[in-house]
């Protein structure tokens, strides 16, 4: 079945989306053991389950307005790329469905990892930071690149630009050698080769679809076995930049189908991106879960959430 193409309109639902706005989430049998910017993780027995909130952050800081629906956009959508990629890489997949039924389609039971320190950012497309950093330098993260490149053109290759996974503030961008230092040169081979594979991959079946992928960043842990694993999610409107193929013109902002919208408004506001974030309109509230479901239908051909 060929993906549903059917322009809609911005600030309207493409379709409704089942459960309730999901802002916190708590099970009190269950140890929450770490609470991120958008995904809740507690403990059961050996495994994780890993729960995606309804919060929505942009610039390391989580706004007070959640955008309904988006969790489960953010699980299943990771679900649907995971199975498509177990060819690639190993996942930290255990269940879907072995969960509390308060979090049934927004949470995952998982592997208990040993996350690798590195968050790992393929780039196919020059935007954003990275097209700030090429711009004065020329470069990304150490990997030079082309003279002549404008805003959103397609890089002549993949290119892998790590940067830091810090617990507070901002990552900072790492250069291929930094990485080896700091994990070892053979794990740092590793995740150069899985994150331009996935990326590659997940292009490859985007594109498809009708959708660019720009760009995307990836968590990696090691399994008990000493098995590089990916976990959290991949692929998603939160992790990614989309953009329409149809609508594709370098040298200008794309339409994006991803978080970037948020960011957009962010900066038109004047906001400071510092904390408290502002609360986000009853409109922009909309128009986001509008785009992530359009981008979701896209790409699954209109699965069900």
């Amino acid at each position: 079945m060929a993906p549903d193409r059917t322009p809609r309109r911005e600030g309207t639902l493409a379709r409704p989306l089942p459960g309730r706005c999901q802002a916190r989430l708590e099970v009190t049998a269950l140890e929450l053991i770490h609470s991120g910017k958008v995904r809740d993780v507690y403990a059961d027995g050996d495994d994780l389950l890993l729960v995606a909130s309804d919060r929505v952050s942009i610039y390391d800081v989580v706004l007070p307005t959640p955008v309904p629906g988006k969790g489960r956009i953010l699980t299943q959508l990771s679900l649907w790329w995971f199975d498509r990629l177990t060819d690639v890489t190993p996942n930290h997949v255990i269940s879907a469905t072995d969960v509390p039924a308060e979090w049934q389609g927004r949470a995952i039971r998982c592997q208990h990892l040993e996350m690798v320190p590195v968050e790992c950012i393929a780039r196919g497309y020059l935007a954003g930071l990275g097209l700030a950093s090429y711009n004065e330098t020329g470069a990304i993260s150490g990997v030079p690149l082309p003279p002549g490149l404008v805003e959103a053109s397609r890089l002549p290759e993949p290119v892998f630009t790590p940067t830091t996974k810090a617990a507070a503030g901002h990552d900072e961008p790492m250069t291929y050698d930094e990485v080896a230092d700091l994990v070892g040169a053979s794990t740092a081979a590793e995740l150069r080769r899985i994150t331009l594979e996935v990326y590659r991959r997940g292009a490859a079946l985007a594109a498809e679809r009708g959708v660019i992928v720009a760009d995307t960043k990836l968590e990696f842990g090691r399994a008990k076995n000493g098995d590089l694993v990916l976990a959290d999610e991949v692929l998603t409107p939160d992790s990614s930049r989309f953009w329409p193929a149809g609508d594709y013109e370098p040298g200008r902002p794309q339409h994006s189908l991803d978080k970037q919208y948020l960011r957009d408004w962010g900066t038109a506001i004047g906001w400071d991106r510092k904390p408290p974030g502002p609360e986000i309109p009853p409109d922009i509230v909309a128009a986001m879960t509008a785009r992530y479901t359009d981008l979701f239908d896209r790409l699954t051909a209109g699965q069900e959430l």
